[in-house]
């Protein structure tokens, strides 16, 4: 478990993030120095990654129905084994249409994959199936005996359940989310470590084709080397993937067997079904995923802050350089400037080139942003792990530090820092923005492992089938009333079975057998909420205000806002009516 442990964090976690900032970062160059394009890099460049954030849309649910297959592990292999073969491709590519655009998006479903698997394994190596948590087969046996009994509410079955759940909450069940809640601090420390994956390509992936120029190579060549030494990493932690994520809990009867066959609506807890009606296709797997969106308020209000979390990332890296970029333009600073770049520096951008300063203040604001994000991360997981599931509080104060953060920002007179319009206060702005974007991100994936690890209603799933059971069997069951639950108590009292039982709940069950599918359509949502904010954003940007994109995330965390208080409201309302409703 150490081991599994271990590979998440230090391979899962940052080389999902740290391939695709090297990618994104370098491609430019591929386009001029490799294809040797001179006219039209911008727009091949923007059609590039707009084809690979729309595959990946797509691709992420398809990756994470397949992981509830053939387990996390093996999409974790191949993702970056996809991503090593892409890598060789891009820089072998002759032409931008279609050589490097078919390499690119080959990258993309490899990136989709591992981006899932973040999500997915994080409920793997926290939770347990119900009989690893101490109760015998015969106690599993106790859970599954009549859906009429169940239905039937007797003074003996109250104060039992009330009996159930005082023990719950002593070992750690209730109030505060219980064991599940082993996610929300590992989920910090994922964050964390993702923050990290962006530093390993900042600090050493993106340094190499300078390293390899100095050693005597050509601009080209450079390149074609350093691709080659990030592809070569890249098969190395997809080897690391095979060897470290061996023996997950629940993961032990997938491979690439079960592509053909159904996935048991009983995967979550270890039980073996009992007739071909307990499986689900695929499209079900998806479309039940989908559905819990808004069925489960921990899975909906996860999805939401995924929807947020992602939108945040495009927010701060694209709209926070392109607002100070404009500022420059505008206010006639950019020329004060152009003459600062030395001649060595032909290899940078256009825009370090033509406005240096704008380029660095853009650098300083975004840096400050995602280091107060990096240090805040362990943070959001600690105080994720402290709230009461209910309350939701970690992500409530991300969601208001978001929604004053960009409102803020979008008022600012000026972004500088410094000089006659600058206010240091911008740095405090920037903070905000990063607490919000981590915010978002940790406390996400940690409601959204929660709602997957907790005992959830089987009403949940629109299968609804225990063992051969449908709706309509548990109604026309219910009509055998107190007669069932008479007949089966004098069975008992027979047998010399203890009446002190604990009670059946045959309506719930884990919804870790679906985490795959769950993870999928978060990162769909992630996905939606970036399509959505670059599109609209720069739409608004142009013929509206510079300040557009960063009210439309205001308003993404007031929508954030609006859910998690929404989700304390149901959590209210359930908790004053009886436990059997």
């Amino acid at each position: 478990m150490r081991v599994n442990l271990l590979t998440y964090l230090l391979a899962v976690c940052p080389f999902s993030i740290a391939f695709l900032v090297f990618v994104n970062a370098s491609i430019s160059f591929v386009v001029t120095d490799l294809i040797g394009r001179t006219h039209g890099e911008g727009d091949a460049v923007g059609t590039l990654g707009f084809a690979d954030e729309l595959l990946a849309l797509l691709a992420c649910p398809v990756w994470g129905v397949l992981s509830d297959r053939i387990g996390v592990r093996m999409v974790c292999v191949s993702g970056y084994a996809i991503i090593a073969f892409s890598l060789l491709l891009l820089v072998e590519a002759k032409n931008v249409y279609p050589h490097l655009l078919l390499a690119r998006l080959l990258f993309s479903i490899g990136g989709a994959a591992v981006s899932t698997m973040v999500t997915a394994v994080l409920p793997a190596v926290t939770g347990k199936s119900l009989l690893s948590t101490g109760q015998t087969q015969s106690q599993a046996q106790a859970y599954r005996v009549s859906v009429s009994s169940e239905l039937t509410i007797t003074p003996h079955r109250f104060l039992n359940r009330r009996r159930v759940n005082e023990t719950e909450r002593v070992r750690g069940g209730g109030g505060r989310g219980g064991g599940n809640d082993a996610a929300a601090p590992l989920a910090g420390f994922v964050g964390m470590f993702a923050g990290c994956g962006a530093l390993v390509a900042l600090t050493v992936f993106l340094p190499l084709p300078a390293r390899f120029e100095k050693d005597g190579l050509s601009p080209a060549e450079a390149i074609r080397k350093s691709y080659h030494v990030v592809a070569i990493v890249a098969l190395a932690v997809s080897l690391c993937c095979f060897v470290g994520l061996r023996n997950l809990p629940g993961e032990e009867h997938k491979g690439w067997r079960s592509l053909r066959s159904g996935i048991s609506l009983h995967g979550g807890t270890g039980v073996a079904p009992s007739s071909s009606s307990s499986s689900l296709p695929y499209w079900k797997q998806l479309t039940t995923a989908l559905g819990l969106g808004f069925r489960n308020p921990d899975i909906g209000l996860g999805y939401i802050g995924g929807f947020v979390a992602r939108a945040s990332s495009v927010g701060i890296s694209l709209f926070i350089p392109l607002f100070v970029n404009h500022y420059y333009r505008v206010s006639g600073l950019c020329d004060e400037s152009s003459g600062l770049v030395a001649d060595t520096d032909a290899g940078l951008g256009d825009i370090k080139r033509s406005c240096p300063k704008a380029y660095i203040l853009a650098s300083i604001l975004t840096g400050v942003s995602q280091l107060i994000a990096l240090i805040a991360a362990p943070f959001f997981g600690f105080l994720s792990a402290r709230s009461r599931r209910q309350y939701h509080a970690p992500l409530f104060f991300a969601a208001v530090a978001g929604i004053i953060g960009y409102i803020v920002f979008a008022l600012l007179p000026s972004p500088q820092f410094k000089g006659p319009q600058g206010n240091g206060g911008v740095f405090v702005v920037m903070a905000l923005l990063g607490i919000s974007q981590i915010g978002a991100i940790v406390c996400s994936l940690a409601v959204l492992s929660r709602g997957i690890l907790s005992v959830t209603s089987a009403d949940h799933v629109d299968t609804t089938v225990q063992h051969g059971h449908t709706r309509q069997d548990i109604i026309d069951e219910e009509e055998e009333g107190e007669e069932g639950e008479e007949g089966e108590g004098r069975e008992r009292r027979e047998r010399g079975e203890d009446e002190e039982e604990p009670p059946f709940f045959p309506k719930q069950q884990q919804l870790s057998h679906l985490k795959g599918s769950i993870a999928g359509v978060y990162s769909l949502y992630g996905g939606a909420g970036i399509l959505l904010l670059t599109k609209l954003g720069g739409l608004l940007f142009d013929v509206s205000s510079p300040g557009a994109p960063f009210y439309i995330m205001a308003a993404f965390n007031g929508l954030l806002l609006a859910s998690s208080v929404a989700g304390f409201s149901t959590y209210y309302s359930l908790s004053r009516r009886p436990r059997w409703l």
